[in-house]
C-alpha cells in the first residue's frame, strides 16, 4: 500500500506535508469525485471483504468504488498516514419508509481531531446525501455545502445528521418514482455516537448488508459518483444526473432508463468502472435515494 499510488488514483497533486484542515478537505474532495459509492460486487457474485489491503487493491488498483465500510476504512488509512488523529465511529442510517433507525450499527464514519476541534469525515454515503467537506462536530449549526445545508443535532450523547433539501426541477418527471419529494424539506440521514469503534465491530453488518433479503444493498444495485457540480447515479437501470443549485435554490435533475446493453458502457464512461464478472442490475425497493 502506497500513499502516492492512492493520490494518483484520485488525481490529487496538492501538498500533503502538513496535516491541516485545507489538506484534509482537498484530499476528501478528490476522493469523492474519483471513487464511486457502489455495491456492484453484490450483483456480480463477489463478496465484499472487510480487509484493508483487499479494499486498497479494489479501489486503488482495480479503480472500483465501494460502500461506507470500504471508502471510509481506506480514508482512515490515508488520513492516519498523513498524520491525522482518526477514530472509527458507528452510525445507524435512517430508514425513511419505517421512519426509524435500525437496532444495530450499519454505517462506518470517521472522527478527526484537529487543532482542538472535531470533524466528521464521511466519504462513504454516496447519492445526494454525500458530504462534500468534513463537517465540524457542533450541534444545531447550519453548515452549507454544495449539495445543500447539513447540520448536526445532539441529544443526550447521540448525534443526528440532517440535510436541508432544495427543490428539484426534474426534466423528465414521468420516469421519476420518488414520492413526497416536493413536500420534504429536511431529511434525516443517520445518527451516531462518539464511542470509538474497532473495524472488527463492523464484520456483522458487512455480512448482513450483502446477504439479507431485505437489505437495501441486495434489493438495489447502486453506483453513484460526485461530479464537479453535482452527482450522477445508476440505480438498477435508472441513470440520474443532478446539477446542484443550478438556479434559485433548485437542483436540476435528469433521469434516463437504460437498456441492458447500455449498462456496461455507462459504467465505464460515467463512473470509470470496468467489472470483472457479469453484472445483473436490480431495483426492487421503492425507497428513494434522492
Amino acid at each position: 500500500m502506497d500513499i502516492k499510488e492512492y493520490f494518483a488514483r484520485i488525481s490529487y497533486q496538492g501538498s500533503h506535508n502538513k496535516p491541516d484542515l485545507a489538506t484534509m478537505s482537498d484530499v476528501f474532495q478528490h476522493h469523492i469525485q474519483a471513487v464511486p459509492f457502489e455495491n456492484l460486487s453484490i450483483h456480480c457474485g463477489e463478496s465484499i471483504e472487510l480487509n484493508l489491503e483487499a479494499t486498497y487493491n479494489k479501489i486503488v488498483r482495480k479503480k472500483r468504488g465501494g460502500w461506507c465500510m470500504e471508502n471510509n476504512y481506506l480514508l482512515s488509512w490515508v488520513l492516519k498516514t498523513l498524520g491525522y488523529d482518526v477514530t472509527l465511529l458507528g452510525g445507524k442510517v435512517y430508514v425513511q419508509e419505517l421512519d426509524a433507525y435500525p437496532d444495530e450499527i450499519d454505517h462506518l464514519l470517521l472522527q478527526v481531531k484537529l487543532d482542538g476541534k472535531s470533524y466528521i469525515v464521511d466519504g462513504g454515503f454516496g447519492m445526494a446525501y454525500q458530504l462534500w467537506q468534513p463537517m465540524e462536530l457542533i450541534s444545531g449549526t447550519d453548515q452549507p455545502q454544495t449539495p445543500g445545508v447539513f447540520r448536526f443535532q445532539e441529544e443526550s450523547g447521540t448525534w443526528y445528521l440532517e440535510k436541508v433539501k432544495r427543490k428539484q426541477c426534474v426534466l423528465n418527471s414521468s420516469t421519476s418514482a420518488s414520492e413526497n419529494v416536493e413536500n420534504e424539506v429536511c431529511r434525516r440521514v443517520y445518527l451516531f455516537t462518539l464511542q470509538p469503534r474497532d473495524i472488527e465491530e463492523f464484520r456483522g453488518c458487512n455480512a448482513h448488508l450483502q446477504t439479507a433479503p431485505d437489505s437495501l444493498f441486495v434489493t438495489k444495485s447502486i453506483c453513484s459518483l460526485q461530479t464537479a457540480d453535482g452527482i450522477r447515479a445508476l440505480v438498477g437501470w435508472k441513470l440520474t444526473e443532478m446539477k446542484y443549485n443550478y438556479r434559485d435554490n433548485m437542483d436540476l435533475v435528469e433521469i434516463r432508463i437504460l437498456a441492458d446493453e447500455e449498462i456496461e458502457k455507462t459504467l465505464k464512461e460515467k463512473f470509470n468502472i470496468t467489472l470483472d464478472k457479469k453484472f445483473v442490475p436490480v431495483n426492487t425497493s421503492r425507497l428513494s435515494l434522492f
